[in-house]
């Protein structure tokens, strides 16, 4: 039977693919099973699925032998722990951020560095305002007090009623990415939103999410409810304080 070039070509393709090994790369914590076994399509998978965190000599040694890497914040990438990692091409973080990556001393090893930015912005706005909403409603405590069977007779000064959201001032400190999407949220209870930051807005960036700028002192004296939205650093500890 006669065969045609291109089917002899995609023949000698897949027998080479087939002769040519995996690269082998490290998932360093547990990852849901669909994601894995994609992985194993086109790698051979070095995984942890149980999830239990890699000492410093056990991540210098996975390292060592593979040609990628799947980590996470658990997981210090660093001059120690590249130190033996020869065929390592690239280390990709599963977060937004990356502090626990020593850039410097990844690219002095030619090692590629990658987070997944502005994925969880909206969904950490979304855990603020539920945060914000448990607070001022008392929820946590409600659901505590329900359970501990004393919801039997109402009572005004008694119940956990908690404070208003709905047409009350909001006061955002730290307005990046999350702290505009929290207050975007604000804008469906119709909330007045005041925000205080090292740098003010664009105008436009203001009117998307109907926010002013005001200092932290107007802030304080104004706002109903305080929202903190700061990475948590020295010069952050303490924001609000007994002064």
């Amino acid at each position: 039977m006669n065969t045609s070039p291109q089917s002899e070509a995609a023949h000698a393709i897949q027998a080479t693919q087939a002769r040519t090994p995996k690269p082998k790369i490290l998932v360093a914590r547990a990852i849901f099973p669909e994601a894995l076994a994609r992985l194993e399509e086109d790698f051979e998978v070095q995984s942890n699925q149980a999830d239990q965190i890699l000492t410093s000599e056990e991540l210098k040694r996975a390292l060592s032998e593979v040609a990628g890497a799947l980590v996470t914040g658990s997981e210090r990438i660093d001059a120690q722990s590249l130190a033996n990692a020869q065929n390592l091409k690239v280390v990709s973080n599963i977060s937004v951020g990356y502090n626990n990556f020593d850039v410097p001393a990844m690219t002095a090893a030619g090692v590629m560095a990658t987070n997944t930015p502005d994925v969880l912005t909206d969904t950490t706005a979304d855990f603020g305002f539920a945060l914000l909403m448990a607070t001022a409603r008392r929820i946590t405590e409600s659901e505590h007090w329900v359970r501990a069977g004393k919801w039997g007779q109402w009572s005004i000064v008694n119940n956990p009623l908690g404070m208003d959201l709905h047409h009350s001032t909001l006061g955002i400190i730290g307005m990046g990415r999350i702290g505009q999407g929290i207050a975007k949220r604000a804008l469906g209870f119709g909330m007045k939103v005041i925000y205080h930051n090292r740098s003010r807005l664009l105008e436009a960036d203001e009117k998307a999410c109907g926010a002013s700028y005001v200092s932290k002192e107007e802030l304080l004296k104004t706002a109903d409810h305080v929202v903190l939205v700061l990475p948590y650093t020295p010069e952050n500890h303490h924001t609000i304080g007994a002064k």
